[in-house]
């Protein structure tokens, strides 16, 4: 029962090495869980139209299931239901069994595209209304999705992008190890960021270099917008560079730019007049660096120490800082957020999260960044990152906090990402997974004014 809160793509991997759950089977496994999360939603409204009661949480789970394999997978009826039916027996008992019998054969008496008109709100009359049943997710976050795309043209391909099984995206951290050693363990080469490789199959942790952590698992927008903060050009030539990942647990972002400081950005080197290898391009940073990575949960500051190899890591609030401020050249703050932007590889949260918690995460938000512009040198820069496109955790925060303070501008956080296009109208950047196969990273770059 202690695992019940945990999150899909954490625990399911576990669950499946433990049991020696295995290719095919292991496919089967992890397309159920991931594919009913993902349309929970819809397969909830079509079992309360066939069900003449509400069903005990195992049975309705079991009912969930079932409703996956007849609605969107290949399964064959009788296979869905008679499965179903077994599990509930053995589980539950005989007189749940029946039950379960009577209302997936009802269900699987019409196709996804026939109880749709059923169980969803005229899209005419309720385009939010109907697009939130049709794609499975809760209203609110398919009207914050709205404002942030600032229209509904592109909606539904987002959510549909969002309820798409997304690729393993691995990265290569530069000098421990390169695309190439992943592409020897069968990976492919990312579309945007030059230490991204995607992985077809197969668990991640059996690649030798995610084993050691010289790479690991990370999305390509959390290692470009890393990466977009090493190459804001700030005075002096990068050698004694110190910088803060501020709320750095579990580690992603700390394990890149703990080797970018170390080695370099060695995807674009400079040439020997110290100018970038590529004309026109953000400056490549040469090494040099120290990172200090903080985190205010023990347990995830552990998590940084064992995945980084130069970096100091410390336990401590953001809200109150355990270090002296104006020392840092560079500030990574990724901050607590809704996690919005990453549904695909974590379904479940969009039933778990609730906006009326917005406001308290605003408020955190707003904090940690006036805590991150205070510990920036004058001239340095700080990344604000959210892994969520919610207006009220992003553009609404920079407008605030820019508000109260004259000492800060805001950067063109485009002009250091010139990889990737389609980022939004600016100054920040807004990564989406329908534009970009990326979760929805948002990117504010801000520079501490003398």
């Amino acid at each position: 029962m202690g695992e019940r809160d945990a999150y899909a793509n954490l625990l399911l991997p576990r669950l499946l090495r433990d049991r020696g759950v295995k290719g095919r089977d292991a496919a089967l496994a992890t397309e159920l869980t991931y594919g009913t999360l993902r349309g929970l939603g819809t397969y909830d409204a079509v079992i309360e139209m066939c069900s003449d009661r509400e069903p005990d949480p195992d049975v309705l789970d079991a009912l969930r299931l079932g409703a996956h394999q007849l609605l969107r997978m290949r399964v064959p009826p009788h296979a869905a239901v008679g499965t179903t039916v077994d599990l509930v027996r053995l589980r539950v008992g005989p007189g749940a069994a029946k039950f379960v019998n009577a209302v997936l054969r009802k269900i699987g008496s019409r196709t996804l595209d026939e109880w749709l008109p059923i169980i969803a709100p005229d899209a005419a009359d309720d385009p939010v209304g109907h697009l939130a049943v049709a794609h499975g997710h809760p209203r609110w976050i398919v009207s914050a999705f709205r404002d942030a795309l600032g229209s509904s043209e592109e909606l539904a391909e987002l959510l549909e992008a969002d309820n798409a099984r997304p690729l393993v995206t691995l990265v290569a951290r530069p000098g421990r190890s390169s695309v190439e050693e992943l592409e020897a363990a069968g990976a492919m080469p990312g579309r945007y960021s030059p230490y991204a490789a995607y992985l077809r199959e197969g668990d991640p942790g059996q690649v030798k270099a995610v084993a050691e952590t010289r790479a690991a698992v990370q999305d390509e927008a959390s290692q470009l917008v890393a990466l977009a903060l090493t190459r804001v050009p700030i005075d002096g030539d990068g050698d004694g560079e110190l910088w803060l990942d501020m709320c750095a647990g579990p580690g992603g972002k700390a394990g890149l730019l703990d080797a970018i400081a170390t080695h370099g950005d060695l995807a674009r080197p400079l040439d020997d007049a110290g100018a970038p290898g590529e004309e026109g391009a953000p400056e490549a940073f040469p090494g040099g660096a120290r990172v200090l990575a903080s985190d205010a949960q023990h347990h995830r500051a552990r998590l940084v120490w064992e995945t980084t190899r130069d970096a100091a890591v410390i336990t401590a609030d953001g809200t109150e800082p355990a270090w002296r401020p104006g020392v840092f050249d560079r500030v990574m703050l990724d901050a607590p957020c809704t996690g919005l932007g990453a549904l695909r590889r974590r379904p479940e949260a969009r039933w778990r999260r609730d906006p009326a918690g917005i406001a308290d995460l605003g408020k955190l938000q707003r904090g940690l960044l006036g805590t991150a512009l205070d510990a920036v040198r004058p001239g340095g820069v700080v990344a604000y990152v959210t892994c969520s496109p919610h207006l009220a955790e992003t553009r609404v925060v920079i407008g605030d906090v820019l508000a109260r303070r004259d000492d800060v501008e805001q950067l063109d956080a485009r002009a250091y990402l010139p990889e990737v296009g389609a980022l939004g109208d600016g100054p920040h950047a807004q990564f989406w997974p329908h534009r970009h196969g990326t979760d929805a990273m948002f990117l504010a770059l801000l520079r501490r004014l003398p």
